[in-house]
């Protein structure tokens, strides 16, 4: 619209002519919004309330005699409030650069006067203090003109020539750097502590390593190595196994030729020779009965009877080995030895009835005369 005018957000409009400002103001202030400005009639100007920027380059001379020179950066501003406005348009709205400079002024006289009562060993230990202390003093100033400070920041303090701050940092640059160089050297001790635990865990890790292969190796070749002789070791078991069987089947074929030569051969002589004996027995127990029957008579007789009686005998005892199993092992030899023992048997009968003929006890009982029966001491009976 024509005549409405509207300043910049970090602007005051400031409008002379017709109706003064609060105050003695020899103008209006309006900020945050617009207003109606009667051309001819009315005047508008616009102050900046952005933040401005003012650099101190200042020699000072400390409370010992020593020249310092002190960087500084002051940031500041034209303050929000309508009367700071009007103080700072009636200074500096022709020449608004003028801020920056006089502001520099300012705070370079203050830092003078502070740094003149310190000494140079709390200007450079303590800042902070000395910004604040330049803050307070300048706050007065500051705000008659219209402008507020921000912050303050001392960028550099030197002294030139002088080397006094080298000096005074020398034992503080020196403790340093022996720190730095027990760092450095606890640090490169460390490295090869580090790097030689390192070299013993890869050695450590190459000899598990090794010993494993080792280890692995071994088993697959026993393993290889018992496979290899798994045939060979079955086979001669089997043939263990068969040799086994084999000679538990020659045993028992051993122990059943055994038995079958026992039954053929060993049993068969035994029962001819237990049918010999019995025989004989029998024999010789009849011709003692004879022989004592005939005692009585003719003992020339009983004899001749008895040398009768000896070829029977023999035969008779002959007889029995005809169904007997018999081995001859000697030829010829051998059946002369098998008559000639029968002969003697018969002989050894012989004899027999002769003995128990001729001696006293077999005459003890003498025949009836009635004919009857008579009682020898054998007790055997004998019948005419």
């Amino acid at each position: 619209m024509f005549g409405y005018r509207v300043p910049a957000p970090d602007e005051a409009m400031l409008i002379s002519g017709g109706r003064r400002g609060m105050g003695n103001a020899p103008f209006r202030v309006v900020t945050g919004h617009g207003a109606f400005v009667l051309p001819i009639f009315r005047k508008t100007r616009f102050l900046t309330l952005a933040m401005c920027e003012s650099e101190v380059d200042e020699t000072c001379v400390t409370k010992q005699g020593i020249a310092l020179t002190v960087r500084a950066v002051i940031a500041f501003k034209v303050g929000n409030d309508k009367e700071s406005i009007v103080n700072a348009g009636q200074r500096f709205l022709s020449d608004q650069d003028q801020m920056s400079i006089l502001t520099g002024r300012i705070f370079a006289g203050h830092l003078r006067s502070i740094i003149g009562s310190m000494t140079v060993e709390e200007i450079v230990t303590e800042r902070q203090k000395l910004a604040t202390e330049v803050l307070e003093t300048s706050k007065t100033e500051m705000g008659t003109i219209g402008l507020t400070v921000d912050s303050l920041q001392i960028q550099s303090i030197d002294d030139g020539q002088t080397g006094y701050i080298s000096a005074m940092a020398a034992p503080h640059k020196a403790a340093i750097q022996r720190q730095a160089q027990i760092a450095q050297a606890q640090a490169t001790q460390a490295s090869v502590e580090a790097q030689q635990f390192a070299e013993r865990n890869q050695a450590e890790y190459a000899r598990q390593t090794a010993v494993v292969r080792a280890q692995y190796s071994a088993e697959v070749d026993i393993a290889q190595a018992q496979a290899a002789q798994a045939g060979p070791l079955a086979q001669a078991h089997a043939q263990q196994e068969v040799l086994a069987a084999q000679t538990e089947l020659a045993q028992r074929q051993a122990e059943l030729r055994q038995q079958q030569l026992v039954a053929e051969i060993v049993k068969p002589a035994e029962a001819e020779a237990e049918r010999i004996r019995v025989l004989a027995v029998a024999e010789a127990n009849r011709m003692k009965i004879q022989a004592e029957a005939a005692s009585s008579y003719d003992r020339v007789a009983l004899d001749r009877m008895l040398i009768d009686q000896l070829p029977l005998i023999v035969k008779e005892a002959a007889g029995g080995l005809a169904g007997a199993n018999v081995n001859v092992l000697n030829g010829a030899d051998g059946l002369g030895e098998i008559a000639a023992g029968l002969v003697g048997q018969g002989l050894t009968i012989l004899d027999s009835v002769r003995q128990n003929l001729g001696s006293p006890q077999s005459r003890a009982e003498k025949p009836n005369t009635d004919g009857g029966p008579r009682r020898l001491d054998s007790g055997s009976i004998d019948v005419d």
